[in-house]
């Protein structure tokens, strides 16, 4: 997409460029995590964006987790998928088209355990804020 503004922290965007380049040959495995490509049009910009994310899926369907390190404010990769749902998941060489939703109280606690068993720190993360950290469920439309 010929918008496309890479992430301003360059190890980011030096890690999507690695992922993409190589299908995740180069950047799927990072930190004991499976990562995908998350990509997402700016809310105010309108711009292209792509985040490295956790992968956590359960064979239909990805969920994303707004929880930057547990830090008190979402990520501005969550306020991008609220205001403009349609995104991207690059998981290695497939790529998926969906649409993106936050999980309901019910949903998020019936998923929570998936990606806490893709990465066992977001329950640190969702202890460390005062915030609910927002569970985004990426689906096929």
């Amino acid at each position: 997409m010929s918008n496309y503004e890479p992430s301003p922290w360059e190890p980011i965007a030096d890690h999507v460029d690695r992922y993409i380049a190589t299908d995740g040959a180069d950047g799927f495995l990072w930190e004991g995590g499976e990562v995908i490509i998350l990509t997402t049009t700016g809310a105010k910009s309108g711009s292209e964006r792509r985040t490295p994310l956790i992968r956590v899926t359960d064979g239909e369907r990805y969920f994303v987790v707004a929880s930057m390190g547990g830090a008190p404010n979402n990520p501005n990769w969550y306020h991008n998928m609220v205001a403009h749902p349609e995104v991207t998941i690059r998981d290695r060489a497939e790529v998926h088209q969906l649409v993106a939703r936050q999980a309901d109280a019910e949903e998020k606690a019936r998923h929570w355990p998936l990606a806490v068993a893709a990465w066992p720190a977001y329950d640190d993360y969702q202890a460390a804020t005062d915030r609910d950290i927002p569970l985004m469920i990426c689906e096929r439309p």
